[in-house]
């Protein structure tokens, strides 16, 4: 599955079903289910190449990681809330759904890759397959779905994922503390651990404790390369 967002293919859900709060990511305060004084008739942002100069360094940063266009061509083959206006709150709802599973395959597939083949790949390769099979719900499904209850086990997942890759890099002589990548040279060991830490590249925007974007909506106490991001109080002492 494409983890990309590809807007074109997307009816500009992430500008119209979440809430926005006037703040320091959002200039405005918009309910949810209420599409952005932005958002034109063709679905594009009309400020995209001005968004942080006008107040929403939030709509700069967020990745809806394909959900959007999950939604729009997959749970409704390619309608739309404008085009069919009664579907409109159940669209924007659905797509709130699809966004936590969309960030769940997201951390899934990169602990997956930071894993060898074992016992523990096996179970985060099937929780992919299991939930890819969700994202490909009908609608109606999509809504009954307790995403609280499959967010925990995939979390649990992802701290066993944590811990392993962790001690990887101690016994690969131990990541480097603070934010920002570091590039791992050489083959073996050394080299994987390098490769697990470029993960602390997206520790601001995409990791688990959400630091640097707001809370995240997946309760974990690290981030998966283990990094010791100063700015995430969240980060492993």
């Amino acid at each position: 599955m494409d983890l990309r967002a590809d807007c074109a293919r997307c009816a500009g859900l992430c500008c119209t079903a979440p809430a926005f709060t006037a703040s320091a990511d959002f200039a405005i305060d918009k309910p949810a289910g209420q599409p952005c004084p932005h958002l034109q008739r063709d679905f594009r942002c009309g400020i995209h190449d001005q968004l942080r100069q006008r107040g929403f360094p939030g709509c700069a940063v967020y990745d809806c990681l394909g959900a959007g266009q999950q939604v729009v061509q997959v749970t409704y083959g390619g309608q739309d809330w404008r085009r069919a206006p009664a579907l409109a709150g159940q669209m924007f709802a659905v797509f709130l759904v699809m966004r936590q599973l969309h960030e769940l395959l997201w951390y899934l597939s990169e602990a997956a890759a930071l894993q060898q083949r074992g016992p523990l790949h096996d179970e985060l390769s099937r929780a992919i397959e299991e939930t890819g099979q969700l994202t490909r719900s009908s609608a109606e499904d999509l809504l009954r779905l307790d995403v609280a209850a499959h967010r925990e086990d995939v979390s649990r997942l992802l701290l066993a994922a944590s811990e392993r890759a962790r001690s990887g890099i101690a016994a690969a002589g131990g990541a480097r503390a603070g934010p920002g990548p570091e590039t791992g040279t050489g083959t073996g060991t050394a080299a994987a651990a390098g490769r697990r830490h470029r993960w602390t590249s997206l520790g601001c925007t995409r990791a688990p404790c959400g630091a640097g974007t707001g809370p995240s909506t997946i309760p974990l106490q690290v981030g998966i390369c283990g990094s010791r991001c100063g700015r995430c109080p969240l980060a492993p002492p």
